[in-house]
């Protein structure tokens, strides 16, 4: 059997979902409306197992946060929601614990004023999270899996000359892998296409889908120059990257060679098996947010709202962050960052600059990788309990999935 027969025949136990998407962790996910209520949430989860928490600060509303939360809340590897609220927000906690209900899991809610603080709310938010988290081990259905069942993102921060050498091209092989099989591949970062319009469209799978890729790629042109800002940073430079072209080119290669089934936008998953690209670019509006994506986590959040059961996140200068929901897998592609920082990144795409594998071989071996974090081996981000997050004011038109979510 070829490596790749070997990949896609790959199987192990999942989590069955309402919608008939499937897990490969079984999470209580609490959620806080307001950053008054943050200390409380995380004070929850603290020392508890396969409790996870994200949150959003702002008092007041924002469509794009309250969807992102919403689609979390619904996320393939999520069983039940703690929703956690202050009292005097907009948006409310009661109200995300409806609609998670609806999808068919369970919730509950509570408002730390109600309960009398800090003490209080903690210790009956620790109650309710053990229960939630003893009714879905005991009442999730399991169900076989396989890489068909898969959902999985790639982001790039960090990068340097090596990136777009060896460590993106190594997630390439492996989403061409994934495609293959049946699965589902997203990429995005389209202001990290800048300067290769004609290559994009190129790999257009049919006519709505260049139609799309050159709407997004002019969208994310257009809010560069409006906000004077492009993806390109003093440590890209200092690791070897001279334009936004450069680093482009490098950024796209994690996209691998097939063709691109069409753009999706944030909390939106893939219409279908294949190859997809992102779009988190702010859509035009009176207000301004500087650069799309202020930080990795942020674009790491946004394909983790998409469905992505697992993110992998390419670095050629190194990174410690982890992520809440589903698990990260840190990869790259020089080989003196991966000896440095041993203990957080995962998977060393060096060695094809070394040439101890080639491209097609490193894809195999991040595939295997992947298979192994989907039967239940933690990545290094899971072992070291990094769980960061970022959710973030934007204005971006997408499916109502919010629908009477706000007060």
């Amino acid at each position: 059997m070829s490596d790749a027969a070997a990949f896609s025949a790959a199987s192990w136990t999942g989590y069955l979902r309402p919608d008939g998407r499937k897990g490969i962790r079984n999470l209580v996910l609490v959620v806080y409306t307001v950053e008054c209520a943050q200390h409380v949430a995380h004070a929850i989860a603290a020392g508890e197992d396969d409790v996870h928490v994200i949150g959003f600060p702002g008092c007041y509303d924002n469509a794009y946060a309250i969807r992102l939360m919403l689609a979390l809340a619904r996320h393939p590897n999520i069983g039940a929601v703690l929703s956690v609220g202050l009292g005097c927000e907009y948006t409310q906690p009661e109200k995300i614990a409806q609609v998670v209900r609806a999808s068919g899991r369970p919730a509950e809610w509570f408002f730390i004023q109600q309960l009398g603080g800090t003490g209080k709310s903690v210790a009956a938010g620790k109650d309710l999270a053990r229960r939630l988290r003893t009714q879905i081990r005991a009442d999730t259905p399991r169900v076989a899996m396989g890489p068909a069942d898969l959902t999985v993102g790639a982001e790039c921060g960090g990068s340097d000359g090596t990136s777009g050498l060896a460590g993106n091209p190594a997630v390439g092989a492996f989403f061409d892998l994934l495609v293959d099989a049946g699965g589902r591949a997203i990429f995005e970062e389209t202001v990290e296409m800048i300067g290769l319009r004609a290559h994009l469209l190129a790999r257009a799978a049919h006519a709505g889908a260049t139609e799309q890729l050159a709407a997004a790629y002019a969208k994310a042109e257009r809010y560069c120059r409006e906000v004077r800002q492009y993806s390109v940073s003093p440590g890209n430079f200092a690791g070897g990257l001279t334009t936004i072209e450069e680093k482009s080119l490098g950024a796209f290669a994690k996209g691998g060679t097939r063709p691109i089934q069409g753009v999706i936008r944030v909390a939106e998953a893939p219409r279908g098996p294949g190859l997809w690209i992102m779009d988190s670019v702010p859509d035009a509006h009176f207000m301004q947010f500087g650069y799309t994506n202020p930080n990795d986590t942020e674009g790491i959040m946004d394909l983790i709202s998409a469905g992505a059961q697992i993110v992998l996140f390419v670095t050629g200068r190194g990174s410690v962050i982890g992520s809440p929901v589903a698990p990260l897998v840190k990869v790259t592609g020089n080989r003196a960052t991966f000896r440095a920082m041993e203990e957080d990144m995962d998977f060393n795409a060096g060695r094809v600059l070394d040439g101890d594998l080639t491209l097609a071989q490193a894809g195999h071996e991040l595939g295997d990788l992947i298979v192994r974090i989907a039967r239940g081996e933690p990545s290094k981000p899971e072992r070291l309990g990094h769980r960061e997050y970022f959710i973030m004011y934007k204005h971006q038109e997408t499916p109502a999935l919010a629908a009477g979510c706000r007060a």
